[in-house]
């Protein structure tokens, strides 16, 4: 069963084809006109509309051109007089699914109204796949800072239109991720979008892979390739690292982006293209266009959405919401104390969101223990830590002063359990030799004098 919008302004036809079609075992909903007709619609998304064309008031190709914009567009098949063909046939190509002539047959109205179903049930399971593959690009952009949440606002408010998007931001911030989620967000998301590392090839080997190549072109091309701009056709184009480029591809890339089609290499016919293009970089464009190694038109024709990631330093509240994604994401799932966490978050992460990514899948592998501890964490995490606990606290000396043996004491107490009681890597978690550490402990009575072994 599904739902039909029937729109005849004749109530007897129309009360013969909704019996035919409720017979069926469809919903139908009759509607005398096309304003009729779309209210309707748009409060119960139909999976087909069946409509005469000439109708009193508004004209079925009315009906048709307003239900091609709808969110949930249903398919619509046009019902018109042997005559009004040219009119049925235009229809089509404002978006009806099929159009029937007068008088019906039965069994030809149900068997179009059978496809057009099958077409919108396919077009949705479509939606539903894009969707789950927009969650899945999302993977790694957790929005719990204000600066990721407008990313992220941006980036959705962008899919629907075929505007050129311009990703900036540092290296491992989530550049392609982003432009994943346009293309799957966008009209074109049900067709695999297209990506290239321009920084990857030498300047005519990039040449070829974009705009392709004819039989003969040049020593050993022994056959014509498509390039990657005639193959992300209807599609959407992702050119990461777009700045290392060079100028000669930069200004063939431009003529295309100007004249939407492109000359393979070693051809002279124009190849007309359809694609939307998304290009990322980790560099400043500003610069690179006062040393002349950027073309500022190129720039203009890429910059129409400029889409800024903020460094993972700068948006340090998506860290724990990071950090449990990652954790989850095997098949035993790990559990992180509060303290690890607080120490992730004051790590630099010069390599942004992928090094956290990578520090947290080595301690799933190398940590053998259910919840992951500060001890867990690479040293070159750990290390600023204990610097800041060497240096920050005796620094900050109050009016009062100190009492100096407390702080030694209680220094040493946690070095011990950060170790685990092992003297060795207490020691050297504060920079001491094993005597020292030994002898110092054994004064506050951390550890006992006997039994412990000679490791000089």
């Amino acid at each position: 069963m599904i739902t039909i919008v029937l729109a005849e302004d004749d109530a007897g036809q129309r009360n013969i084809m909704a019996n035919i079609l409720r017979a069926e075992g469809h919903l139908v909903l009759e509607a005398g006109g096309a304003d009729a007709a779309l209210a309707l619609t748009k409060d119960n998304d139909p999976a087909v509309i069946v409509t005469d064309l000439k109708m009193a008031g508004r004209s079925g190709i009315d009906l048709v051109e307003e239900a091609s914009r709808l969110p949930v567009r249903p398919e619509v098949v046009v019902i018109t007089a042997f005559g009004s063909i040219e009119t049925a046939v235009r229809a089509m190509r404002l978006g009806a699914y099929d159009y029937l002539t007068k008088p019906l047959e039965r069994d030809e109205l149900l068997l179009a109204i059978e496809r057009a179903a099958e077409k919108f049930r396919l077009r949705m399971d479509g939606m539903g796949f894009r969707n789950q593959l927009a969650s899945q690009s999302s993977i790694g952009l957790v929005a719990e800072s204000a600066a990721m949440k407008n990313v992220l606002e941006i980036a959705r408010k962008v899919a629907s239109s075929d505007a050129t998007v311009l990703i900036r931001g540092e290296s491992g911030t989530g550049k392609e991720k982003i432009a994943q989620l346009i293309h799957y967000l966008s009209p074109r998301g049900s067709r695999p979008m297209q990506s290239i590392n321009c920084a990857a090839f030498p300047e005519t080997l990039l040449e070829s892979e974009l705009f392709g190549y004819e039989r003969g072109a040049f020593t050993g091309a022994a056959a014509r390739k498509i390039g990657i701009i005639e193959t992300a056709g209807q599609s959407t184009l992702f050119l990461d690292e777009v700045a290392d480029m060079s100028l000669n591809t930069q200004a063939k890339l431009l003529r295309c982006l100007q004249e939407k089609e492109i000359r393979r290499v070693g051809g002279t016919a124009a190849v007309p293209v359809d694609m939307r293009v998304i290009a990322a970089t980790n560099k400043n464009l500003e610069e690179a266009i006062r040393k002349e190694t950027f073309r500022d038109d190129l720039y203009y024709r890429l910059n129409v959405i400029p889409l800024l990631i903020p460094p993972l330093r700068e948006r340090t509240g998506d860290i724990p919401a990071l950090v449990s994604f990652f954790l989850s994401r095997r098949g035993k799932p790990k559990e992180i104390s509060p303290r690890a966490v607080e120490l992730l978050c004051r790590y630099p992460w010069p390599g942004n969101v992928r090094e956290l990514e990578a520090v947290m899948e080595r301690t799933m592998i190398l940590s053998s223990n259910k919840i992951i501890e500060i001890t867990d964490l690479p040293p070159e995490i750990q290390q600023p830590a204990a610097r800041q606990s060497l240096q920050g606290e005796p620094s900050a000396l109050p009016d009062s002063g100190i009492n100096f043996e407390e702080w030694e004491r209680g220094l040493l107490q946690k070095a011990l359990e950060k170790a685990a009681g092992n003297i060795a890597e207490a020691a050297r978690l504060l920079g001491m030799t094993y005597r020292t550490f030994q002898y110092r402990a054994q004064k506050f009575g951390l550890i006992k004098k006997e039994g412990i072994p000679d490791q000089e």
